[in-house]
Parts: C-alpha cells; structure tokens; sequence
C-alpha cells in the first residue's frame, strides 16, 4: 500500500498530550483528509452503487423488525403511531456506533505495513475509519430528518437539534474508537470482545422500543428501566438523537447532561489509551 503523501510525515513528532491527540487533527489535516479518501475509495471501489450500499443494512434492519415486532409479535413495547419511523429514528446514531467501533477495531493493525514505513500522528488512522463511517450517518440522518418533518409536523420546530446533537454523538464514537483500536493493537481480544458486547447491547439500548412502554415484566422490574435508562451509555444517545426528531421535544436535561459527560470522558479515554500505547503501535502491529 502507498503511503500518503504530506509534508507533515516529516516533521511529526511522539504525540504525548492527550489535547495534541485531537489537535494532530488540525495540524495535519491534510494527511487525515488523504487518509478519510483512501479508506472511502477502498471501501467502496468496483461498487457500482457506491455510497447506497451503507444504507442497505440499516433498511433492513428497519424492515425486519418493523415487521417481526409491529406485526408478529404485536408487542406494547412496539405499540406506538408511526413505529416505523420510530424505529427509524433511532437507527442511524446506533448504526454510526457499532459500524465505526467495530471498522476501527481493527484499523491500526490493517494499516500495519504503512505504520512500520513511516511515523506520523497514528491515531489518525482510526479516526479516518470514524469519517468514512460518518458519510452514512450524515445520510441516514438526512433521510429521517426529511421524513420526520414530513410525516411529524409538530417536529418541525426542533428537528434542526438533530445536528448539533449528531455533531456530540461524533465525537462521543470518535474517543471509544480511538480507546478500542488503540486498545487492540496490543491486546487483539479486544475486537472479539466489542464484536460480542454489540448485539446484547442493542436489545439493551431503546432502539426497539420506548422506555415508557415496555413489556410488563419490565413495568413489574423498575430497576431494569433504570438500569437500562442510567446504566447503558447508548441510551442517552438514541434518546436524544430520537427526541427533537419523532417527539418534537427538547431532549430532557438528564439526558443531555449524561451525553456531554460521557463524551469528555470518552474523549479523555481515548487520548489516554492512546497515548500510553503510541511508542509500542508500531513494535506490536
């Protein structure tokens, strides 16, 4: 594989603070650019389709469990106007999750030959896999943004928050990503372990289903609402990101509050993983 090419690989130096592990990104934005429109013609070259393959998996997805929940099982849990844009709202933020955490697992050490030749800002590698993962989530939110105010008019007015909210879920996925593949190239269980904790993850985030009506053995366990709702990171995300979108409504403070929390700690977590692993990247991978 040929590597970029970029004044900055000349002059790079060990990255050692954790605010220079994302301020490498400014600095040498032209190798991360180089490196986002690799990994993005990699990703899709000889498709014919191109970009609308991101967006097969995710409709699917929707069209399987709209189906089986809505129709077969005639769930409360699925008991609500319009599940199927329900559902669809709280896709995207899920999908950009598990698809850059599991993309960039492994991204140092496919980018192994290209580490060994030349020293450069290597967490640049992950958070490129981050940006190529971004586009479908762009799209995707675009979509249902255009559905929700179409379908929801009442959601017109606080649609737009989608943005900004998506813009926290960005950087929320950028610092675990950052942490996971940092993580994996010296300890390689790490991707089996993400790859494993992703699907009970799923059935425990409220994608499916509204923590104000789930089944009645949850109604009889208020601690497993709780646990779900405080307990899982992903809640705050699918909540608020589904919140101005399908409700209309501000997300609730607690929520918020939780989302910006967890991000500053999972963007200190992944510039401290890193960063205590860097000197050992290229010996490991």
């Amino acid at each position: 594989m040929r590597a970029p090419t970029s004044t900055a690989l000349l002059d790079s130096t060990p990255t050692l603070s954790p605010v220079a592990v994302y301020a490498d990104l400014i600095r040498y934005r032209e190798l991360f650019v180089s490196l986002f429109q690799r990994d993005l013609r990699a990703k899709y070259k000889g498709s014919a389709l191109g970009l609308a393959w991101t967006l097969a998996l995710p409709v699917t997805l929707m069209l399987v469990y709209l189906v089986v929940f809505s129709v077969l099982l005639k769930s409360r849990a699925t008991d609500v106007d319009h599940y199927w844009l329900f559902l669809l709202c709280g896709l995207p933020a899920w999908v950009f999750f598990a698809n850059a955490l599991q993309s960039s697992a492994r991204s140092l050490l496919e980018n192994a030959s290209l580490i060994r030749k030349v020293r450069f800002p290597r967490q640049l590698v992950p958070l490129s896999i981050v940006a190529t993962q971004l586009v479908a989530f762009v799209v995707m939110t675009a979509i249902v943004l255009v559905l929700s105010m179409i379908v929801l008019p009442d959601s017109r007015a606080t649609a737009w928050l989608v943005i900004p909210i998506g813009a926290v879920i960005v950087l929320f996925v950028s610092g675990l990503s950052l942490a996971v593949a940092s993580a994996n190239a010296i300890y390689r269980d790490i991707e089996y372990v993400v790859t494993a904790l992703l699907l009970p993850l799923f059935f425990l985030t409220p994608v499916l289903y509204s923590l104000d009506n789930l089944p009645e053995a949850a109604d009889a366990h208020p601690w497993l609402v709780d646990l779900i709702q405080w307990g899982n990171p992903l809640t705050p995300v699918v909540e608020c990101f589904r919140a101005p979108l399908f409700y209309g409504e501000v997300p609730s403070t607690g929520d918020l509050v939780y989302l910006v929390v967890e991000t500053i700690v999972a963007l200190v977590l992944g510039a401290v993983v890193f960063t205590s692993v860097d000197d050992r990247i290229a010996a490991e991978v």
